[in-house]
Parts: C-alpha cells; structure tokens; sequence
C-alpha cells in the first residue's frame, strides 16, 4: 500500500476521532465481519459474482488490516516476509508443488 493511501486510512480515523474504538480485538471483529461480507459475494457462484462488491468488500478488509497494524505498531513488509519464511519451510516446493495437502501430510 502506497503511503498516500496509507495517510488517507489514518486521516479518515483521525478526522472522526475514532481511535478511541479501535482496540486490537475490536479491529479483529470487524476484520472478520468484513471477512464475511468478502464471501458472501461468492455464496452462490464460485464464477457469478459482481466485482465491484468484491472489491467494496475487499477494500474493507484492508483498511481494518491498515489499522491493525497501526495500532499494534507492526511493519507490512516485516510481519508478511516473516510468515513468508515460515510458509516456505512449511511447504518446501518440492514437497508441495501442485498438491493442497496440509503441510504435515506432504
């Protein structure tokens, strides 16, 4: 996410004073509601869905994921690239390549 982006999800927060609301479980809660809301375009049709709903929904989920790491202080980059390392260790290529097995199947 771009910083211009990035300061615009703040400003809107701060601009509305509603930090105050946004606890790490409460950002939680509503990124899994927003969840839900993402699948729900998807409920009856896995190919017959309206875009511009996901991306609505999409948008959500990101915007509380932005002020989740805002709020717990947490770097993007450094929190993905993590699980990154662990994901590959999990699902070595040459194990998991081209399987969906759980990684303590393969």
């Amino acid at each position: 996410m771009n910083n211009n982006t990035i300061e615009r999800i703040r400003r809107f927060t701060e601009d509305r004073d509603w930090d105050q609301f946004h606890s790490p479980a409460n950002i939680a809660k509503s990124i899994v509601i927003e969840a839900a809301e993402l699948l729900e375009c998807f409920q009856w049709s896995d190919t017959e869905y309206d875009i511009s709903k996901v991306e609505e929904e999409l948008a959500d989920v990101l915007v509380y994921c932005r002020n989740m790491l805002d709020k717990l202080g947490l770097d993007e980059d450094e929190i993905v690239n993590k699980k990154m390392d662990q994901n590959e260790a999990k699902y070595p290529v040459e194990k998991a390549k081209g399987t969906s097995a759980k990684y303590d199947q393969l």
